[in-house]
């Protein structure tokens, strides 16, 4: 499958180069004057309605960039991950994400193997692990039920998981399943996060999960470290057993930890990080909290773009338009930003969990082969929840550069309200925000418009708005775990077309590695600058800031006795 020709070099990037004359003299006011169009680039699948209209396009560059995806053999690149190939070639594996949420009857190999059966069996231990949680069969230490779960994981053992539970937290089914639970992630290593999670928990009620691959993650194993000292200062060593389990792949360093490795749940080489949500990682913890039969229609949305994927044509095929759009907007239009904006506060941490998937996938310079690439791929995703965003960072949008915009709507509120005398109901006022801006941003405001409504002439070119701004819009339903779902295997999807296009590897990400290193270093300089050794082996600056830091810090003892946060 590989291929030392660039994409770049292909006739159809050149056709796109050649077309941006044709696309940058065509305002979209006179694009969206072209009502066939417009109707070409709308498509519904599942109740799911997509409309691109609103792109800096043609029904031409449609088929210029479906031509494109031709020459990057899109089609068979797809099959490839769901063939359980190992396109992830410098790691040496498969993709295979698309399993975690296959029906149990399915097949999908991997090195000759059906992988699915070994899913299934995982996703059957945390059925019935977490029914004996919640049905108070499993107890703690003490006797008691454990109605409260700390998930310590960081990156995609936190993200996804997290978006997730912030989505559930407001539907009517999932606010049923989950009465008197707590769930809260603590990712960060900063002791203020420590802080927070066991405020208001106390350790005889708290069952801890621990998520890392290979129970070395150093930020994930201290924070662990930190609450299993937690449990044991409160309910004795031996409460360990009864209070944290693992999702693992290194049952020795699990056992070790102290955890009994009947109560590690597993997952495999070929689900990354940023795409793990849908295995033990995510459905663990959100089973706790919500059901397994909640997260099971989770994993069905999922499940079902996945197969829409797979085989759609790609002239109708949601995530497969919206990678070769991505591709245009950066690679051709020179974008480099993504704005995602649900119009939904229960998406809130939707965009967090989409920057690591788009960002770490496809932030690469070189090509799947190691050839550096010339032109610009991946982009800068960021997000806020309307309308809170157009209070915000819209300005810029409107006015300031111009950063293609996502607008996902949902057509039912979680939680509607209504209040006599209205003239509209609080989601009618929000989704009045979602397909307005929109058209705002597209068509803009021209001098002669303000001329004719007599702004004052001081004032003409600061209201003007220059329109032109590509955007499109998703509009879910409702927000159920079902759609949850879908929504998110829609843009895991979307990435891997970009990279697909781009001839990028989307499944590693050696750019975290550097920093890591380099932190095991000072973290070793820290200790021995404790225990009163100078700062040595460092450059100037680094030099300067450390020898700050620990003058501001020399209160911190160097052989301290444990001390755990107190909120």
């Amino acid at each position: 499958m590989a291929s030392s020709t660039l994409i770049c070099e292909t006739q159809p990037w050149k056709d796109l180069k050649a077309h941006l004359d044709e696309i940058k003299n065509t305002h979209l006011r006179n694009l969206m004057s072209d009502t066939e169009r417009c109707k070409s680039m709308m498509l519904e699948f599942d109740n799911l309605f997509l409309d691109y209209s609103r792109q800096c396009a043609t029904t031409d560059t449609i088929d210029k960039l479906l031509k494109l995806a031709e020459a990057a053999r899109l089609k068979e690149k797809i099959t490839s991950m769901f063939n359980g190939e190992r396109i992830n070639s410098t790691e040496n594996r498969s993709v295979l994400h698309v399993a975690l949420r296959a029906s149990r009857d399915a097949v999908i190999q991997s090195d000759g193997t059906n992988v699915v059966p070994e899913v299934w069996q995982v996703l059957d231990k945390i059925r019935d692990f977490s029914e004996r949680i919640r049905t108070g069969a499993w107890v703690g230490a003490t006797g008691k039920a454990l109605t409260d779960v700390i998930a310590v994981g960081i990156g995609g053992s936190f993200l996804g998981p997290l978006f997730v539970h912030t989505a559930l937290q407001t539907d009517s089914e999932a606010i049923e399943s989950a009465a008197g639970r707590k769930l809260r992630f603590l990712a960060n290593v900063d002791p203020i996060d420590v802080a927070r999670n066991i405020t208001g928990l106390i350790p005889e009620t708290t069952l801890v999960v621990v998520v890392s691959k290979t129970f070395t993650t150093a930020e994930t194993m201290l924070n662990a470290r930190t609450l299993r000292e937690w449990i044991s200062s409160s309910l004795g060593p031996e409460a360990v057993a009864k209070h944290m389990v693992a999702v693992s792949t290194n049952l020795t360093l699990v056992e070790k930890f102290g955890i009994d490795p009947e109560n590690a749940f597993a997952f495999w080489d070929w689900v990354g990080g940023r795409y793990s949500v849908c295995s033990a990682v995510g459905v663990l913890p959100l089973s706790l909290q919500y059901g397994f039969p909640v997260v099971e229609k989770f994993l069905k949305g999922a499940s079902s773009i996945d197969q829409h994927f797979h085989s759609a044509p790609f002239e109708r095929n949601i995530p497969v338009l919206l990678g070769l759009l991505s591709v245009w907007n950066v690679s051709f239009l020179g974008y480099p930003a993504r704005a995602i904006l649900p119009y939904s506060q229960a998406l809130e941490k939707f965009a967090p969990h989409i920057q690591q998937v788009s960002m770490e996938s496809n932030g690469k310079g070189v090509s799947i082969e190691g050839v550096p690439l010339p032109f610009e791929a991946g982009e800068i995703d960021f997000g806020e929840p309307g309308t809170n965003g157009q209070h915000s960072f819209y300005q810029l949008i409107h006015q300031g550069r111009i950063i293609p915009c996502d607008f996902i709507g949902v057509a039912k509120s979680q939680q509607p309200v209504y209040l006599k005398g209205e003239v509209v109901n609080n989601h009618d006022e929000l989704m009045s925000n979602f397909f307005a801006q929109p058209d705002a941003l597209a068509y803009g405001k021209t001098a002669e418009q303000l001329l004719k409504e007599n702004v004052a002439q001081h004032l003409i070119s600061h209201k003007t708005f220059s329109g032109n701004r590509p955007s499109l819009s998703l509009l879910l339903p409702s927000l159920s775990a079902y759609n949850i779902g879908q929504l998110l295997a829609i843009y895991e999807h979307r990435v891997a077309v970009e990279g697909f296009i781009w001839g990028i590897n989307s499944f590693d990400q050696w750019g975290v590695e550097l920093g890591k290193s380099l932190a095991s270093q000072v973290r070793k300089q820290l200790h021995a600058s404790r225990k009163k050794e100078p700062v040595e082996g460092f450059n100037f600056s680094t030099t300067k800031m450390l020898t700050k830091y620990l003058e501001v810090s020399a209160d911190v003892p160097a052989d301290p006795s444990t001390h755990l946060p107190n909120m």
